[in-house]
């Protein structure tokens, strides 16, 4: 037996229940868009670089709006989700966006 990578809940409403106090920032960014994609019907993995692998094509990194392009260098099809902006701007798009799959 080993340790999972990660593990990811349903929604972000279940990391409040679990941890009100200490909800990671992160985490809560990444749980809102595994949930949302998954919850779309795409095929959401974890890679070697980046955050998630979708439907075989697509590489995202997910963070802040600071987050740079730097982890995903050298990746075809990468794109930064990135939390804290309204508007997108070359292979950053809002994270907020993702919400409007479902």
């Amino acid at each position: 037996m080993q340790k999972p990578d990660k593990i990811f809940l349903e929604n972000t409403n279940l990391l409040y229940a679990l941890t009100p106090e200490s909800a990671d920032k992160g985490t809560l960014r990444e749980t809102f868009f595994m949930s949302q994609l998954k919850n779309a019907g795409y095929d959401v993995k974890l890679p070697l670089k980046g955050d998630f692998f979708v439907n075989d094509q697509y590489t995202f990194e997910i963070g802040g709006k600071a987050k740079s392009a730097k982890q995903k260098e050298g990746v075809q099809d990468s794109f930064v989700a990135a939390d804290d902006m309204e508007a997108g701007i070359g292979n950053k798009i809002p994270l907020w966006l993702f919400g409007m799959l479902g």
